[in-house]
């Protein structure tokens, strides 16, 4: 098979390349999907750059994210499932064997069945940033009927969290820099959407709405001043994203409000719980209230560029497209 790898942190450029290698054998638990498309996430680009270092065993083929089917399966893991379309979720968290590949190898939860409604390119901009989404949306419990504040609504998470929390039934504000993302924002589906370079931000969500009860939240401390004056009583943020800068907290201001505050990495967070995650997004895709992310496709043999595009700020979500990739 056709696999982008390195064997060692660099530029992108430098260390990746395209090789021939065995297709992997599925053992016990696991499944060996053929990749459609494949992902590239901010965090794929940090671990290949060394920004985030992870251990290299021989050699590494990136992405967690990405689409197939499933073309067999190992000890313990039905032969129903050989032939199904599938989402995959941290592919190459532990493992040699992520998405970039024409074949990836992962454990049966982490290939999950893609209603037939949904398109492969959506299943394979799910992953992550879906993930992401729901959790740090049901951080605190069911949204329905609450009012939710997602920062950065036309990024990946900001999309899908839109999407999740108007099919749990939330009312929904959103956060943007320009018109054109205010655009995606409501395209997405949110009930309301501010510039959050206006001056007077808190102002505008505070006149539509008494107060936020559920924060998803992509940069804590550029908006911690905005969230924490729109507030309702008993309100909780959850934050998924950070510059490495740090957050003052006023220590009673927050007892005062009762406010909340949870901090989410994908990679640390309890493999159960993503497993129910997973399934809830699903269910989603089923009724059809999750959409593609617009998307900027390379062929696998343009990984390295792919990677690039992702560093310098493309705000379109980069898919590789291993279809017809020559095995």
């Amino acid at each position: 098979m056709r696999a982008a790898t390195y064997h060692k942190s660099g530029e992108a450029s430098d260390v990746l390349s395209i090789i021939q290698c065995e297709k992997p054998e599925p053992g016990p638990g696991q499944v060996l999907v053929r990749v459609s498309f494949s992902a590239v996430n901010p965090s794929d680009v940090k671990t290949r750059s060394g920004k985030t270092p992870r251990p290299i065993d021989d050699f590494q083929i990136p992405h967690m994210d990405g689409c197939g089917r499933i073309v067999a399966v190992g000890p313990g893991v039905h032969e129903g499932r050989i032939g199904q379309r599938v989402w995959l979720w941290l592919a190459a968290l532990g493992s040699r064997w992520g998405t970039a590949a024409e074949y990836t190898l992962v454990p049966a939860n982490q290939a999950v069945a893609l209603p037939d409604s949904a398109s492969d390119e959506l299943g394979a901009c799910l992953g992550i940033p879906a993930m992401t989404a729901h959790e740090c949306l049901l951080h605190a419990g069911p949204v329905t009927h609450k009012k939710v504040l997602i920062a950065g609504g036309a990024g990946a998470v900001g999309h899908f969290a839109i999407e999740l929390a108007r099919w749990a039934g939330a009312t929904v504000i959103a956060t943007v820099s320009t018109p054109d993302k205010a655009k995606l924002a409501q395209q997405a589906g949110a009930d309301f959407v501010v510039n959050y370079r206006d001056d007077d931000v808190a102002d505008q969500i505070t006149a539509f709405t008494n107060g936020v009860d559920i924060f998803v939240e992509v940069a804590i401390v550029d908006n911690w001043n905005i969230d924490l004056a729109v507030a309702a009583p008993g309100a909780s943020i959850a934050t998924y994203a950070t510059d490495g800068r740090e957050l003052s907290i006023p220590i009673r201001e927050c007892m005062a409000a009762g406010l909340g505050l949870r901090f989410f990495l994908l990679y640390t967070h309890s493999r159960s719980a993503l497993s129910l995650a997973a399934q809830s997004i699903t269910d989603a895709l089923a009724e059809q209230a999750l959409t593609p992310l617009p998307h900027l496709t390379f062929p696998l043999d343009d990984i390295a560029l792919a990677h690039e595009a992702v560093e310098n700020g493309e705000s379109r979500k980069v898919l590789l497209d291993l279809r017809d990739s020559d095995t």
